[in-house]
């Protein structure tokens, strides 16, 4: 990518007016993506890149040729994947099992980047600037040890290579050369193939899953089912994840098209109270019925088998839990202050309100369509029948009584639930991001409870920079080796699942105390969540994780291998998706969440959240997709 900056980047620690290098910058993006609107944003928050969005590091005030190569090179990398990449194609290929979806992200990632890297060597040389740079920040140019080695970037760089002809950068040939020998072994004639298909994404993508097949992460492909996204699985065959997705797209189109005209705020119900008592004693009806359950049985309650030990195997250590914390958020400070920030919440989003209440009520009418209900007739007793009026008025004339003409509400089974919102409360998340998202945990919450479905909202962070009282123990304790997590870990209940939205809503504000977000260890938040909600007596279990990045915890990971936290957080995440019966999703905010989990959703601006939150339970709560999801959990039982 060429443009201005590159007489500042031969200067390097003097100041220069980077807007030149800016347009430049985004031009380049724009001529290589095709896309004319695409809207490019310079930040110091994590790149990130969906849709016609894309945010790109900001140059520092002092600039080097490293940073703007780094910039350029992100940049580049984002519009390749806007011309080079069919997100279609990709999800109907993407193979079964963490480990090989990472694996398949990190080839098709490293085809798009080749292709820009054979047609224009500038864009070479960017690239690899930025690649070495991310191996560099995640502290994995120093690794020496196979197990600490992620093999899906391994074999990400070994094909960058093969298509490229060129080496790894010197900050990254480390992790490629412990895995090296390996994958030309497995794989090596599978590799030397996909050269000869890189324009082609379909057939490249046929012969990684040769190739994973090969390295034995997936199982065989035929092709077959491929073009059949839209279709309903045979009982025999599990939906491909992609699907629900999609499914959840649909939703959000179908349900624009049907309420837009309602257009209320959903905050102008909330003095309605009897609205409140019709949802609970619609929870109270379907606890009552003793043969709710025989009607579905794929709908049955099941618990989860040894929740509490579940976790238990995973290779995760902490040099100590001593200093830890779980605390409600009116504990962190008084009830004065609560009520101060939940104003200053209140008044940061003001105008964002009526756009989330909209979709709040979108979401309340799709659930509360699915609470069906119908009528008993001809009955001694309930509400009077007006169809029935006229031969009541003639029996009454006749000197009879017309005993039979009442009619009683009858409620369909709509299944016990419990919905966790578990809010990442690290640095990165200041502001906006903050912001908007205690926001939509808020309304959303409210939505929930009118339909009779319990909402908790967790937050986690640290209690310290860099380790705390926990790092402190360690270096009295003559400084062992790989100590495990090295952080005083905080976790905050905001709201209760039994605690009604009126008692807690202040608590919310909580997030915007100066000082609160730290840094974020995300497989322990995960397994505390998760306990929490997997003992709930609920029939179906929900878990919404909202981050804006990987755990990152400087402590930590300065004393153990650079993907220690990353790799607790897969192996925490597969033990739940795979294990368990409940159902977990995310939303990353300027992150792609979706090589970690298997139903996410990645969102570049903070604003994007409320649509995101809503759709995403909507389609969880879909009827077939409820379906799918529970074939899904007996299968992979």
């Amino acid at each position: 990518m060429a443009g201005p900056g590159d007489n500042s980047a031969r200067r390097p620690n003097q100041k220069v007016d980077t807007e030149p290098f800016k347009r430049a910058v985004t031009g380049c993006m724009r001529a290589i993506s095709g896309e004319q609107e695409l809207e490019v944003v310079f930040s110091t928050d994590k790149p990130a890149f969906a849709g016609n969005h894309a945010r790109v590091p900001d140059l520092p005030k002092r600039v080097t040729k490293k940073d703007v190569m780094v910039t350029r090179g992100v940049g580049d990398s984002m519009a390749l994947r806007s011309a080079c990449h069919d997100a279609s194609v990709h999800r109907s290929m993407m193979p079964e099992g963490d480990q090989a979806r990472a694996v398949f992200e990190a080839v098709e990632q490293a085809r798009v980047e080749s292709i820009g890297a054979l047609r224009m060597p500038g864009v070479s040389d960017n690239l690899a600037a930025m690649v070495e740079d991310k191996f560099i920040r995640n502290n994995l140019s120093g690794v020496t040890e196979k197990e600490n080695a992620p093999i899906e970037e391994a074999i990400g760089l070994v094909v960058r290579e093969r298509l490229t002809g060129r080496e790894s950068p010197e900050g990254a040939a480390p992790i490629a050369n412990l895995w090296r020998n390996w994958i030309n072994d497995k794989a090596g004639d599978e590799i030397d193939r996909l050269a000869e298909n890189i324009e082609d994404q379909a057939a490249f993508a046929k012969t990684v899953r040769d190739m994973l097949f090969r390295m034995e992460m997936a199982d065989d492909y035929d092709g077959s089912g491929q073009d059949d996204e839209d279709q309903e699985s045979d009982d025999e065959t599990p939906p491909d994840d992609g699907e629900e997705d999609d499914g959840g797209l649909d939703d959000q189109d179908s349900g624009d098209e049907t309420s837009d005209q309602d257009d209320s705020p959903i905050e102008s119900e909330d003095a309605d109270t009897g609205e409140m008592d019709a949802s609970d004693a619609t929870t109270d009806d379907i606890d009552d019925d003793p043969d709710q359950d025989a009607e579905e049985p794929g709908e049955a309650q099941r618990p989860d088998p040894g929740f509490h030990d579940i976790l238990s195997d995973i290779d995760y250590k902490i040099f100590t839990s001593e200093f830890d914390e779980t605390i409600g958020a009116e504990e962190l400070c008084d009830q004065a202050e609560l009520e101060r920030l939940r104003t200053f919440l209140d008044k940061q989003l003001a105008n964002l309100q009526g756009v989330v209440g909209r979709l709040a009520n979108r979401l309340q009418r799709r659930l509360m369509a699915q609470q069906n209900r119908s009528w008993d007739f001809d009955l001694e007793e309930g509400y009077l029948d007006p169809a029935r009026l006229p031969r009541l008025i003639i029996e009454e004339q006749a000197g009879g009584f017309g005993a039979l003409s009442f009619k009683k509400e009858r409620e369909a089974n709509f299944r016990d639930t419990v919905v966790t919102l578990l809010i990442d409360n690290s640095g990165s998340m200041r502001g906006r991001p903050i912001t908007v998202a205690a926001t939509c945990a808020d309304i959303l919450a409210r939505t929930l409870e009118r339909c009779g479905v319990k909402v908790e909202i967790l937050g986690f962070t640290t209690r310290a920079w860099k380790g705390g009282q926990a790092r402190e123990a360690w270096l009295k304790s003559g400084k062992p080796n790989e100590p495990g997590r090295l952080n005083d870990l905080r976790h905050i209940i905001y709201k209760s699942a039994d605690a009604p939205w009126r008692r807690a809503n202040k608590n919310l504000g909580l997030m915007m105390r100066e000082g609160l977000l730290k840094e974020n260890i995300d497989g322990e938040a995960l397994t505390w969540a998760y306990r929490r909600l997997a003992s709930r007596p609920e029939q179906r279990k929900i878990l919404m994780m909202i981050s804006d990045g990987a755990p990152v915890d400087d402590s930590t990971l300065s004393v153990n291998p650079g993907n220690y936290l990353e790799r607790h957080l897969r192996a925490v995440i597969e033990e739940i998706e795979n294990r368990s019966s409940v159902e977990m999703l995310a939303i990353g905010i300027g992150h792609d969440v979706t090589r970690y989990y298997r139903r996410a959703v990645t969102i570049v601006d903070a604003e994007e959240l409320a649509g995101a939150m809503t759709e995403q339970l909507a389609a969880l709560f879909d009827e077939g997709g409820n379906a799918r999801s529970q074939t899904q959990f007996k299968r992979r039982a």
